[in-house]
């Protein structure tokens, strides 16, 4: 270190000497440059390029192919989450079509039950009718009761002509 630190202040003398004169160089700083030999030029090192700017270069490849990689991974889980909704709202789309027709069927079905409704008879409809079918049915049980207390008059009329001869009959 020492060394390289001596040649750096060698060097600095030389460049000096050679250059153009300044009018801040003086006589003695001269003559000391004069008096060493020449060594020649000090060249500048070369950085090596492993080391840090390796480090930095391998970080930015290897996150580059990560980035890549994990981007690549990201499409296709994207394409499988949009494949998977696209068939869920499909499967969506059948069963409201589905639930639509149900509907469509219970409105028909209540429609005819309004209908049938407003056209059967209710409960005083219903009792109603049967009044008047239980008088009907009276009436033609008394008139029955009449008719047959008529033939059974006859039948006495008939079976007393019989035992009898005579000719009239009472009808």
């Amino acid at each position: 270190m020492a060394s390289s630190l001596r040649a750096l202040s060698v060097s600095r003398k030389l460049v000096q000497t050679t250059s153009p004169r300044l009018l801040s160089t003086s006589s003695v700083l001269r003559n000391d440059a004069t008096s060493t030999p020449n060594l020649g030029s000090v060249q500048a090192q070369k950085k090596p390029i492993g080391g840090f700017r390796g480090g930095v270069i391998g970080f930015l490849f290897g996150f580059s192919l990560a980035s890549a990689f994990a981007a690549y991974h990201l499409l296709d889980e994207y394409k499988q989450a949009s494949a998977a909704l696209q068939a869920s709202v499909e499967e969506l789309q059948a069963s409201t079509e589905k639930v639509s027709a149900h509907v469509r069927r219970i409105e028909a079905v209540e429609k005819d039950l309004k209908a049938l409704s407003q056209s059967s008879a209710g409960n005083e409809d219903l009792s109603r009718v049967r009044a008047e079918l239980k008088k009907l049915y009276d009436g033609l049980h008394v008139e029955f009761l009449d008719l047959r207390s008529h033939v059974w008059g006859i039948q006495q009329d008939v079976h007393a002509l019989s035992k009898k001869e005579a000719t009239t009959v009472r009808i």
